[in-house]
């Protein structure tokens, strides 16, 4: 994964966090017509995203609790408003979760890695593909709650 990489993972969390921090958490939670799911949502399933993707699938232990990945994950949709607190502890992951990726690409073996076919249809062998393909999954999701913040 090239610093360059990183650089635009955390652009992308700083877009995103700017917005969670922009709106009440009210509008937050809103889910619009025809939409499933909400900003804050949209933000927890980045972070759970890219833990999957990059820890997950290289056998590595994700730092998110297990019912935060479940509510999170891929498939899933807000079910329940949430509150102050959630806004901020997913607002401290969005930062958290890519400095301490940048550290563990250091330190950490990644190679225990799972082929996994994605639903854009294409295939992660390790985990710099895992990395990059996470990229624009963000960037679809950013393009989502920009969408999302002018209906709130």
């Amino acid at each position: 994964m090239t610093d360059f990489n990183l650089t635009a993972l955390r652009a992308a969390r700083k877009n995103m966090l700017g917005m969670l921090h922009a709106h009440t958490i009210q509008e937050l939670n809103f889910i619009p017509e025809n939409f499933n799911n909400n900003l804050l949502w949209n933000a927890g399933h980045v972070v759970v995203t890219q833990q999957l993707l990059c820890y997950g699938l290289a056998n590595l232990p994700m730092s998110l609790p297990k019912e935060m990945i479940a509510e999170f994950r891929k498939g899933s949709k807000p079910t329940r408003h949430y509150d102050e607190a959630e806004k901020q502890q997913i607002s401290g992951l969005l930062v958290s979760t890519v400095d301490d990726f940048a550290q563990d690409l250091q330190t950490k073996n990644f190679g225990d890695f799972k082929v996994y076919p994605t639903s854009f249809g294409v295939t992660l062998h390790n985990v710099t593909e895992a990395a990059a393909f996470n990229l624009a999954h963000e960037a679809m999701h950013l393009g989502t709650m920009i969408a999302l913040r002018k209906l709130v």
